[in-house]
């Protein structure tokens, strides 16, 4: 990539608005080629990811499904499909980010829009196999002039500049100590971007403890109260653990930038956990 990978995550935001502009060959060429060497996630789940020509079909989906309909101008869309599996859609979040922030070094703006696309004019497209299924798209192009009237009225409503302190997401050794940058240490930057990392309606569910033993930070889901129920009639997608795949690929990114190597382990150190919290990964450096 052109940028540091925390220089694109300070200038990626939702975009809605777009110019209408096709983009380039030589650009969709490099898409295609990022897209046609997948890896697989921390999990160990893949995911498969096609670019696509933004249809009418398309844009009455996203309406019908009510995930953020109002895109427009937009010529092109990125759809993935993942296989059901545990830990899919943690592994779906962290590859899709991957694939933005590189859109990002593009020059094109993106928009994560999640629900569950299963039945809609983006599953066609993707010719799904009967244990896949489509937790997210993104339009990707470029940014109108100025945002249209109603993505101005949906960031305001989301709060997407007002995002929590970090002494409300990481803690150290339990979840009522705030973690200091200093014995954040060299991960203060890893952390940082975790902060800035989108999530579905702005809600940074995401919560880490650095344990006493050295840079080991374990990550939880913390769930928004009445925002996912797994019996819902819509068969809506569970956004926030995809969320945490974002906040993960934020996370390593970034240490890896910095030279800081390490792993994600399922090591649950079995602290008190508020309500609703789960644990979901451990890095250990």
């Amino acid at each position: 990539m052109d940028h540091k990978i925390t220089e694109l995550i300070r200038m990626r935001t939702a975009w809605r608005t777009y110019s209408g502009k096709i983009i380039e060959d030589h650009k969709v060429k490099l898409i295609e080629s990022f897209i046609d060497n997948p890896e697989t996630g921390p999990f160990g789940n893949s995911a498969r990811f096609r670019f696509v020509g933004a249809t009418e079909s398309d844009f009455s989906s996203l309406k019908d499904l009510g995930t953020y309909g109002f895109i427009k101008g937009a010529k092109s869309f990125i759809i993935g499909a993942v296989k059901k599996n545990e830990k899919d859609l943690e592994d779906y979040g962290y590859l899709m980010e991957r694939l933005i922030l590189y859109l990002t070094d593009l020059g094109l703006a993106t928009c994560w829009l999640g629900a569950s696309f299963n039945k809609s004019s983006f599953a066609e497209k993707m010719d799904l196999s009967g244990d896949e299924v489509i937790p997210a798209v993104t339009p990707v192009g470029y940014r109108a002039e100025k945002r249209g009237a109603v993505d101005s009225l949906i960031r305001r409503a989301a709060g997407s500049k007002n995002r929590k302190k970090g002494d409300e997401i990481f803690f150290s050794e339990e979840f009522n100590i705030p973690l200091t940058q200093e014995e954040a240490g060299k991960y203060s930057l890893p952390l940082e971007m975790v902060r800035l990392a989108p999530s579905a309606s702005n809600k940074q569910p995401w919560r880490i403890i650095k344990d006493k033993k050295g840079n080991v930070f374990h990550f939880y889901l913390r769930r928004t109260k009445g925002y996912y129920k797994e019996d819902n009639i819509f068969k809506m997608m569970d956004l926030q653990r995809i969320d945490m795949g974002i906040a993960m690929c934020h996370f390593e990114l970034t240490a890896n930038e910095l030279g800081l190597k390490g792993k994600w382990k399922d090591t649950d150190p079995g602290i008190a956990l508020p309500e609703r919290t789960q644990y979901v990964v451990s890095w250990l450096c």
